[in-house]
């Protein structure tokens, strides 16, 4: 599936413009970050699109009570015609401890999360007495009004990705190079997704794209505007295992060819989508990947837009 991020705009106005340009171009996904609100961000955007789906890219779980996101959610999910996917994440270490969470045990946190996650938004009645959050009797009515959307939990090393594929319906990845799809990410999952009896997961990969003719001068501005990724510890480690040096090995950088290339490889290696963050110095060279991974939708490659 082909998607875009539209993660890094500056205003709510912008963001809604590129969602409808991106649905306009024929993306089959537009994920929201960054700094704004991204159910905010999407509920907004619903109000001018029609048939793309509208994904977060993450919703941070430690910042807000499963029942509280659940409310959000599914008001999005009716707002945007059933087309929500929630992806949530425990986000980073410095991040969350610098708001005062203790986080020692993201995998335990996602688990518990996710359990009273899933029964929410399935209308159950959930009573769970976890270590970070409890519920008793807890209900969300909203679940009775609309399709429960589809959870995908950022995952990168194997146990998070063991919790994506026994308690959620896929992960979404970022920094994703072909080699750790293949030998890590991918047979992580769904073995998880198996034990659990759980369909097949939905594996989206992510990394910056970039269309140029000028490759080398593209990824020395990569390396600079990516040093800072590279250098927290989660995603050093999925460079590490991926054989990486740096983000912008795993960047797809280089002329059409090339970056077609890249997405074949992620595909093959397993992913099921391919989110992309466009980075390029230029309007001219934006568009220029704009419309190229716009025709891999029309094509049916496996890209979508974050």
């Amino acid at each position: 599936m082909a998607s875009i991020s539209v993660a890094g705009e500056p205003t709510l106005q912008n963001i809604t413009r590129a969602i409808v340009r991106a649905e306009a171009a024929g993306f089959d996904t537009v994920w929201a970050s960054g700094r704004m609100d991204a159910l905010t961000q999407l509920a907004l955007a619903s109000l001018r699109t029609t048939r793309v789906e509208l994904g977060t890219a993450i919703v941070p779980t430690y910042p807000r009570h499963p029942h509280a996101l659940v409310q959000q959610a599914l008001t999005v999910q009716i707002a945007c015609g059933r087309k929500l996917t929630l992806g949530v994440g425990v986000s980073h270490d410095t991040s969350m401890s610098s708001l005062g969470f203790d986080w020692s045990a993201p995998v335990r946190h996602a688990r518990e999360y996710l359990s009273g996650l899933n029964g929410l938004l399935a209308g159950a009645e959930v009573t769970f007495d976890g270590t970070d959050f409890s519920l008793s009797k807890a209900t969300a009515p909203l679940a009775h009004l609309t399709a429960t959307p589809q959870v995908l939990l950022a995952a990168l090393g194997p146990q998070m990705l063991r919790a994506a594929g026994s308690l959620a319906d896929g992960t979404i990845l970022w920094l994703s190079g072909a080699r750790y799809v293949r030998t890590v990410a991918v047979p992580e999952i769904r073995a998880a997704a198996e034990r659990a009896a759980r369909p097949a997961p939905r594996v989206v990969g992510g990394a910056p794209v970039w269309v140029t003719d000028e490759r080398a001068k593209a990824y020395h501005h990569a390396e600079r505007a990516l040093q800072g990724i590279g250098s927290r510890p989660v995603y050093r480690s999925v460079l590490d295992l991926d054989g990486s040096s740096s983000p912008a090995q795993v960047a797809l950088i280089g002329d059409e060819d090339l970056v077609a290339e890249r997405l074949e490889e992620l595909a093959e290696a397993g992913a099921t989508d391919f989110a992309a963050q466009i980075l390029a110095s230029s309007p001219e060279e934006y568009d220029r990947t704009h419309s190229f991974l716009a025709g891999c939708a029309s094509s049916h490659r496996p890209v979508t837009d974050r």
